[in-house]
């Protein structure tokens, strides 16, 4: 399949992870190491798989946050890099989750832990790094913290449900999708910038600015990867172009082109999702209708809105190498449709 929707050319300079990045190298290696440390097992299978993901060249943004949102307040002990490892676990966790569900062939080029070692393996080592995510909660010692991460895991579990009660459904709103978003993947960005403040004791209104940050970071984020699937490349994906066309998925720019659609148009979605009549030739249509409809541009409208919330929730911090890092993440999580 080789049509790929152009997507507008972002007006400023092209940002990067990069200044994150090098300001959380020393902390990341730590991060690291922890992660080999704690993905190890007698039982040979979980390192097996645990490191076949966790080695699959992922940029780890969720434990940078940790880590920055923790150094942006002056902490300077070791809990950060803890939270930051539980942060990462459960994000994996939910990964070989996800593939199961999804029945997902590739995850950022690479076979599927499931197409390797089978889905209930894949689902047994998830809760194994889940199990090692919440032991070194509890090694940090902080209540508040175990709180935040504990309950952006169950709400994590609530958007994987809600997203299988609308799987397929044509119509599923704008709003029904963003509560599924807002959980499966805004939700732990907004813990693991959480509790970097809790740590570092700053005060509430700090703690609410790193949150309300990664709440709508991850939403922006999200979005993103969704016009990604209709108008990005298979090597900057990870994936094949149309795979949430091909397993059912409703997201934002199906929403838009099905409700902006004729009768018949809508037909097509209904015949196409529902029915599960994923042809390549239907997702040539696909493609078109979403193109006709503004579907794209409409999505990345959506996610500037909320990388714009993000930028404001960081706004009244006093200025910092890491504040600057942190803008700079939001630009290029929206710019990487570029």
């Amino acid at each position: 399949m080789g049509v790929v929707i152009p997507l507008e050319e972002g007006k400023n300079k092209q940002a990067s992870v990069k200044p994150l990045v090098d300001l959380t190298k020393a902390d990341m290696e730590r991060v690291n190491q922890l992660i080999l440390s704690r993905a190890g097992s007698d039982v040979q299978m979980i390192p097996e798989v645990a490191n076949h993901l966790i080695s699959s060249g992922g940029k780890r943004l969720r434990p940078m946050l940790t880590l920055a949102s923790a150094a942006m307040f002056g902490y300077e002990g070791d809990a950060h890099v803890k939270l930051a490892t539980s942060v990462e676990f459960m994000h994996t966790a939910t990964l070989l989750h996800d593939d199961v569900v999804d029945e997902s062939d590739l995850r950022r080029g690479k076979s599927t832990a499931r197409m390797i070692w089978g889905n209930q393996a894949s689902v047994l080592v998830g809760d194994f790094l889940l199990g090692q995510a919440f032991r070194m909660m509890v090694d940090v010692g902080s209540l508040e913290a175990l709180d935040v991460l504990s309950t952006a895991a169950s709400v994590i579990a609530e958007g994987e449900v809600l997203q299988l009660s609308v799987a397929k459904n044509m119509e599923t709103t704008e709003d029904d999708y963003l509560q599924v978003i807002r959980a499966k993947t805004a939700a732990l960005f907004a813990a693991a910038a959480e509790v970097g403040p809790i740590v570092a004791r700053t005060d509430k209104a700090g703690r609410n600015a790193l949150k309300s940050y990664g709440m709508n970071l991850g939403l922006a984020f999200q979005l993103v990867d969704d016009a990604l699937d209709y108008g990005g490349k298979a090597a900057d994906l990870g994936k094949n172009v149309g795979d949430d066309f091909r397993e059912g998925k409703i997201t934002l720019p199906v929403i838009l082109a099905y409700r902006r659609g004729t009768p018949d148009e809508r037909a097509f979605w209904r015949d196409a999702i529902e029915g599960g009549n994923s042809s390549e030739e239907n997702l040539e249509k696909a493609l078109g209708l979403i193109t006709r409809y503004g579907s794209l541009a409409d999505t990345i409208a959506r996610a500037n809105h909320y990388g714009t919330i993000a930028r404001d929730a960081l706004a009244p911090l006093p200025q910092s190498a890491w504040k600057t890092a942190l803008m700079e993440v939001i630009d290029f999580s929206i710019q990487r449709v570029n």
